[in-house]
């Protein structure tokens, strides 16, 4: 009697000891193969312009993360219904479904139906691979029992939906949510529910875009077994079985138009904040950019013109980048005129800058240091420094002429004399502090004649300084990135540097106005004001061609460079017109991009600087006695009156061999001389004068008053 109770007991205490050392060893173990760093999901992230408006998304998976208090109760119970009804009853292995698995294997005499569990599906997609072993299956239990463990069911449940893979390059219910209906998880019905809750068995199969009435069939499925279990009513039920699949389906398009902006932003990320671009790929990091599309989608599209490019053939190239004077940040860059993602980037490739480097690296100096003015006559002679003799791209010298027109006109002379005075060594530290570092050490710098060149993104970002009254900032393209909870992780913090005064910034920009208004930079239209200069690099190997073209310039919104030229220039391969051409090209991206016209406004407390004086010359004029009714000789001297009335005239008289000056006129073409001699010997000569320049013009010879009839 002994032995027949104590056996059974043995039994039972021995099988009660083995699920108990098997339990542990499955506690054990599993904290061996679950590896928590897995149920970190990869996340897309997304870049989105200053409205919040999201622009473009990265991902090597395209998911989004979500909070299971955004699912609905809905949307999670159609998953339930469909994936493991007992969900919240069970502990990671449901017996009555495995028992049911069993059963149809032994059936079939294979295996057929696995009776996983959602926490046992979770273990699978995550940690272990698809194949059907025993050994798997051993795992994945182990794994199961220890999710449910360590895990909430509703944190479980939110893995789970956040890992799905939906078909579509799409992983995760949120980024399902918004490709197949173009809305937030939160905001999804009950059919939408139904519907993407029979993605995951077969997401080709029961692809709703590709295969849309297996999907509706397939939602109904599932739409009823919700009924079933009490989820949803039967009116419920049959009010969305009627429905239609009701898609909004958003296309991940690639957007061209901004893959030179997106690398940079990418770049940005890795050079200043240290973020791979694998972890803005993973991270489910939100991106707030500068971006202004329309400026950027009129930059790509017209770029893609041949018209604005003056080839040998359509291969020539061309880059553009724009930034916001007010915060510094870059609204649009183009890379090329066909860029693809990760290509050759010529927004930030250096180029030789030409003559749009006058104003960085000679004039802007030049005034800082106050050795000379905008109105300071410079020489305009073809000299030689050591061997270097710059010539003017006209081949015509003036002697003497002012900064402004030097400037206006493009002239090479007085750009070098300039520097020579000035110093290269006192105008590197200005460079530096423009953001070009430049090794250069010979005069031609002052031309743009570089070692290496600068980049359109470097000049954009030096001509900005003039047009922010001075201060340079280094241009930017990331605002804030912020993590997955909203958290701001980085923000671009304003770090200005006084580079030139508010006076030599504002000087700089009436003469920059010039260039426009009538110089080298008058091509095309734009009904605001514009500041800019051109810049143009010849090719030597062949006559009359052109190797890089420029224009960088600025309104008072908005700063840009363009360039175009050909990647590498030969004597097949180079541009046959010069800068007038991306003179063009930059007014008319601003017209396109709809940038309201404006008008430079003064700072206060500098002095402003008016257009220049061009004085024409007096060649003729006509001078004579005339009586006055009290009888006294007066001298009469009349000249044809120039249209610039800021022009002023200097009246000479030549007397007994000796010259003096009697007076200055302005305004006006006439002038009288009172109590004259009518037997002298005095003649008269009028030369005009610039005030400005302190310059005489051409004037008339000495000519002798003639006896005027009386009441002449």
């Amino acid at each position: 009697m002994r032995k027949r109770f104590f056996i059974p007991i043995i039994i039972v205490a021995a099988i009660v000891l083995f699920a108990l050392l098997a339990y542990i060893a499955i506690i054990f173990l599993g904290d061996y193969v679950i590896d928590e760093k897995k149920l970190i999901f990869n996340a897309s992230s997304k870049i989105v312009d200053q409205n919040g408006e999201e622009i473009a998304s990265l991902y090597t998976e395209n998911r989004r993360p979500v909070s299971i208090d955004e699912v609905p109760d809905d949307v999670k119970h159609a998953f339930i219904a469909v994936e493991d009804k007992r969900f919240y009853e069970h502990h990671g292995i449901d017996l009555k479904s495995v028992s049911r698995a069993v059963y149809r294997d032994i059936l079939a005499g294979s295996k057929v139906e696995g009776g996983s569990t959602i926490t046992q599906q979770l273990a699978k997609n995550i940690f272990l691979t698809h194949d059907k072993t025993f050994l798997r299956k051993t795992k994945e239990v182990i794994i199961a029992i220890n999710l449910e463990r360590d895990y909430s069911k509703d944190k479980l449940l939110e893995m789970y939906l956040n890992q799905l893979y939906f078909g579509h390059g799409v992983y995760g219910i949120q980024a399902a949510a918004n490709y197949f209906f173009d809305k937030d998880v939160k905001d999804l019905t009950v059919s939408e529910g139904a519907v993407l809750a029979s993605l995951p068995k077969a997401p080709t199969t029961y692809s709703p875009i590709l295969h849309p009435e297996k999907s509706r069939e397939r939602r109904n499925v599932i739409l009823g077994m919700m009924n079933e279990q009490g989820y949803i009513s039967s009116k419920e039920t049959v009010r969305a079985q009627g429905s239609t699949l009701g898609l909004h389906v958003k296309e991940t398009s690639k957007h061209p138009w901004l893959a030179s902006y997106i690398d940079l932003v990418i770049k940005e990320a890795e050079d200043r904040y240290s973020i791979s671009g694998d972890q803005l790929l993973r991270g489910g990091y939100t991106i707030t950019v500068p971006l202004d599309p329309s400026v950027q989608k009129a930059a790509y599209t017209l770029m893609k013109q041949d018209g604005y490019f003056p080839g040998t053939d359509d291969k020539a190239e061309g880059s553009a980048v724009f930034i916001d004077n007010k915060t510094g940040g870059v609204i649009a860059a183009i890379g090329g005129r066909d860029y693809v993602s990760k290509g050759y980037n010529r927004a930030v490739a250096s180029r030789q800058p030409g003559s749009t480097f006058k104003p960085l690296a000679v004039y802007g100096p030049a005034l800082e240091e106050k050795l000379f003015k905008p109105y300071s006559l410079l020489e305009d002679k073809q000299l030689s420094y050591d061997g270097y003799s710059p010539k003017n791209y006209d081949g015509q010298y003036e002697g003497k002429v002012s900064m402004v027109d030097a400037l206006t006109y493009s002239k090479n002379a007085p750009a070098v004399w300039t520097l020579h005075e000035v110093g290269i060594e006192t105008v590197k530290p200005y460079l530096s502090r423009l953001g070009m570092n430049i090794p250069d050490e010979g005069l031609a710098l002052g031309l743009g004649g570089l070692q290496q060149g600068v980049s359109p993104l470097e000049v954009a970002g030096a001509y900005r300084t003039f047009a922010n009254m001075g201060e340079y900032e280094k241009p930017y393209f990331i605002q804030k990135i912020r993590d997955e909870s909203g958290n701001v992780l980085y923000r671009h913090k304003k770090k200005p540097e006084r580079v030139f005064s508010k006076q030599t910034a504002w000087y700089m920009t009436r003469m920059l106005q010039e260039v426009v208004r009538s110089g080298t930079g008058k091509a095309g239209e734009f009904s605001g004001e514009i500041a800019g200069k051109t810049g143009t690099t010849t090719y030597t190997g062949k006559e009359g061609a052109t190797n890089d073209a420029w224009f960088a310039g600025y309104t008072p919104k908005v700063t840009g460079a363009v360039w175009m030229g050909y990647d590498k220039t030969d004597e097949k391969h180079y541009l046959t017109g010069g800068s007038s051409y991306p003179t063009r090209l930059y007014k008319d991206i601003l017209k396109r991009s709809n940038q309201k016209p404006a008008a430079f406004k003064k700072p206060e407390g500098v002095k402003d600087l008016y257009r220049p004086i061009h004085l024409e010359d007096v060649d003729s004029a006509e001078a004579g006695y005339s009586f006055t009714p009290m009888g006294l000789i007066t001298v009469s001297l009349k000249w044809h009156e120039q249209e610039d009335k800021r022009a002023e005239y200097r009246i000479y008289e030549k007397k007994n061999g000796k010259e003096r000056l009697v007076d200055t006129v302005k305004g006006k073409g006439s002038y009288d001389i009172p109590y004259a001699n009518l037997f002298s010997d005095a003649s008269y000569r009028i030369v005009p004068y610039n005030p400005q320049t302190k310059e005489e013009g051409n004037g008339t010879d000495f000519i002798k008053p003639k006896v005027f009839p009386s009441g002449h």
